[in-house]
């Protein structure tokens, strides 16, 4: 097992269409996972979500987050980002980001569909400002 270094981590999360598992905390406290697309932006984890969801919901009321994304083939990796989200309702942006995001999961061709499906009113951007960051591969060698 060995520590990724910050561009390890970062193509790592990136490469192909690996999801996050993004963890918040519900109004009673007990946790809620859920797969998301997202993007790196430097360190910052970028994604969409909408404005009724429990995960938008909860990021309103109290933007710490956890975030894993891994490898589930050996020898294994995983990368996990703890940090507080920003919410941001901005349509310019909003739509920017969408697009950003729906190429990198269905492709360039399809990208600007999901920025105009994805970035409406009524959808958040939230960016997550990475305060920790553990990543390791080659978990099982």
């Amino acid at each position: 097992m060995y520590e990724m270094t910050r561009e390890e981590w970062q193509s790592f999360a990136m490469e192909g269409t690996r999801t996050g598992k993004l963890a918040t905390l519900r109004k009673d406290g007990r946790p809620h996972v859920t797969p998301i697309w997202f993007v790196l932006d430097g360190d910052d984890v970028v994604f969409t979500t909408h404005e009724t969801s429990l995960k938008g919901r909860a990021l309103r009321r109290d933007p710490n987050i956890a975030l894993c994304v891994d490898d589930d083939r050996p020898p294994f990796a995983y990368v996990l980002i703890e940090g507080q989200a920003t919410v941001d309702t901005d349509v310019g942006r909003l739509r920017d980001w969408a697009a950003r995001i729906g190429g990198r999961y269905m492709g360039a061709d399809r990208a600007e569909e999901y920025g105009a499906r994805n970035g409406v009113a009524g959808e958040l951007l939230v960016r997550v400002t990475a305060s920790k960051v553990l990543a390791r591969g080659a978990i099982a060698d």
